[in-house]
């Protein structure tokens, strides 16, 4: 209780403050006090609830708060770290506007009963005495706009913020509006080719379908799970590996959606491993679920793939999240690699990329893994780096391969920039 109220506060702290800096540089420095200032303020505080309400409120099933709420959090994302990079250049088109008009000032004029003024020629022509210079009483005529400087003239402050408002706005739209569109489309399907020294020459060739990341929920459903178990199909593999983050939500809510992956053909078998979205999810309901639908769940467990004259070890060990949680055995690599033998190469599924720190300590060949989504929205691709030895494709970990797909689908904002969703055909390829 006190945990979930602490996240609920931390998150509205950090919501109300991107916010007001929003509000700042889009509603308060763009216009004057009046209704359209009152207006954006409105607009501002109904946002910086909208946020909370969503995370909170899709939990609880509301989903009709998912597609305004995760939209406007990409939004707000992307116009936060675009204001912000304009801050420098901002800050410097204000310095020299201040020195340009600095520069342009006239030399004062004394003004007052002292002030000589211009001779006046009476009627014969003889000049008369100076004209009386404007009494206290008479308005001074007002300085030249700029005259002091551009942060004491109001159009040069106002143009400057509202250019900054008008391309952050529409840079960021731009690439919400794109990353929506790449989102909610097709997986991308991508081969690639990993040699393993120990694979036999006869299983050269032998081809795994990689996804992760469905994320089934309340912006993808049945047609979803159709879409990717048919681009699967086509690509006629021996095995079909989903490693992890299946769903978000419980069996009662979405195994309907989830049914179409009965479907799923491959000459070896279907396997399926946990990922941290399962235990958010009712992980054993979810369990039997997946292997009631003919998925066979690789519980820190490892069994052989006899094919083509050779053998290859196929192991799977549950998500490191499961650590802790109480419904699950957490992840077990003694138990899924222990005891085998060394001269049988072994591909391990585990939903996070980190977990190959612990899978290399037993010589694990290749690791197949998910979580990343590639970062889904650039630049979360640089976060996830400081927690994720590998974000995308194929990279390594003290001797261990690890391939790392995209994920099919998103979680959160609809929104997929820089990491197009992904099924992968691993082909593994003898040395």
């Amino acid at each position: 209780m006190f945990a979930v109220l602490g996240f609920v506060t931390t998150l509205a702290l950090i919501t109300g403050l991107i916010h007001f800096y929003l509000w700042k540089r889009l509603v308060k420095d763009t216009t004057t006090a009046g209704r359209w200032r009152r207006a954006g303020s409105i607009a501002a505080v109904v946002l910086a609830v909208l946020v909370p309400a969503t995370l909170v409120g899709t939990n609880a099933g509301m989903y009709w708060l998912a597609w305004p709420g995760y939209v406007w959090l990409a939004l707000m994302f992307y116009l936060m770290v675009l204001l912000a990079a304009l801050e420098i250049p901002m800050l410097v088109a204000r310095l020299v506007l201040r020195r340009r008009a600095a520069a342009a000032v006239p030399e004062p004029v004394l003004v007052g009963p002292a002030a000589p003024g211009p001779a006046v020629p009476g009627p014969a022509g003889d000049k008369q005495a100076p004209a009386a210079a404007p009494s206290g009483d008479e308005p001074a005529e007002p300085p030249a706009a700029g005259a002091f400087g551009p942060d004491h003239d109001p159009s040069r402050r106002l143009l400057l913020a509202r250019g900054a408002a008008i391309f952050a706005g529409l840079t960021a739209a731009g690439l919400v509006g794109s990353g929506v569109r790449t989102a909610m489309g097709p997986p991308r399907l991508d081969r690639v080719q990993i040699p393993l020294a120990k694979l036999p020459r006869s299983m050269d060739g032998l081809r795994i379908a990689t996804v992760s990341d469905i994320h089934i929920g309340p912006l993808r459903g049945r047609k979803h799970t159709e879409q990717i178990v048919a681009a699967i199909n086509r690509l006629d593999a021996d095995l079909v590996a989903v490693v992890g983050d299946l769903v978000d939500g419980t069996v009662a809510e979405l195994g309907e959606a989830a049914a179409p992956l009965r479907g799923l053909r491959s000459r070896y078998g279907s396997y399926f491993v946990t990922g941290n979205h399962e235990y958010y999810s009712g992980v054993e309901e979810w369990v039997a679920e997946v292997d009631r639908l003919g998925l066979r769940v690789l519980q820190n467990q490892r069994l052989e793939i006899a094919a083509r004259g050779g053998v290859l070890d196929l192991a799977g060990v549950n998500d490191v999240s499961a650590a802790g949680t109480g419904v699950s055995a957490p992840a077990d690599y003694a138990a899924a690699l222990g005891d085998r033998d060394p001269s049988r190469p072994v591909v391990l599924l585990a939903h996070q990329p980190v977990a190959a720190v612990e899978a290399a300590k037993y010589g694990v060949d290749l690791q197949l893994s998910g979580h990343t989504h590639g970062g889904q929205i650039v630049p979360f691709n640089l976060l996830v780096a400081l927690q994720q030895p590998v974000v995308s494709g194929l990279g390594e970990v003290d001797g261990t391969k690890v391939y790392v797909t995209n994920g099919a689908g998103f979680w959160g904002p609809p929104v997929r920039v820089g990491a197009e969703p992904q099924i992968t055909l691993v082909e593994l390829r003898s040395q």
